[in-house]
């Protein structure tokens, strides 16, 4: 038996450290929360990011009286991403949530269907997607999707 050790690096930030174009992204996500459609949970996520050629898209997540049929805030960012801009890789994603207290004081993650989403743009796009995670308290960097996911599936995996 050998055991394997698994280092994940995330950075934390105040909001006055971040760079101006973070700042502005984290900005959207946390704007993007009032377009969110969370009649049931009450939970409002936003989600903002910034194409490789700048353009910067939000989402939001919309919920539906039968579950299954909503979805999160980074998916509805990421697929309008791609349905209108297929040839653009994602520099950065944002994300920011709320609660009926307002915004959360920690940082809030992508479920694990938002995480394998994003870990294929990295794969499909071969570009790590760096993520900000906004919570009062202040700001969790990760370089890549695979600082949440380090043991993942991607294509590659069915063709070994």
């Amino acid at each position: 038996m050998k055991e394997i050790n698994i280092e994940i690096k995330i950075q934390f930030f105040q909001l006055e450290e971040l760079s101006k174009e973070d700042l502005e992204l984290v900005t959207v996500a946390k704007k993007a929360t009032a377009n969110s459609y969370a009649k049931y949970s009450h939970f409002n996520v936003g989600a903002a990011l910034r194409l490789a050629d700048g353009r910067i898209i939000m989402g939001a997540n919309q919920e539906n009286a039968a579950f299954p049929s909503g979805l999160c805030a980074e998916r509805t960012a990421i697929f309008a991403a791609q349905a209108n801009y297929p040839d653009q890789a994602i520099d950065t994603l944002a994300i920011a949530a709320k609660n009926v207290n307002g915004f959360t004081g920690e940082p809030v993650t992508p479920c694990g269907a938002c995480r394998q989403v994003i870990l294929e743009i990295e794969d499909r796009y071969q570009h790590p997607v760096r993520i900000l995670l906004y919570g009062t308290n202040g700001v969790y960097q990760m370089h890549s999707v695979k600082d949440l996911m380090p043991l993942s599936f991607v294509d590659e995996n069915m063709h070994k």
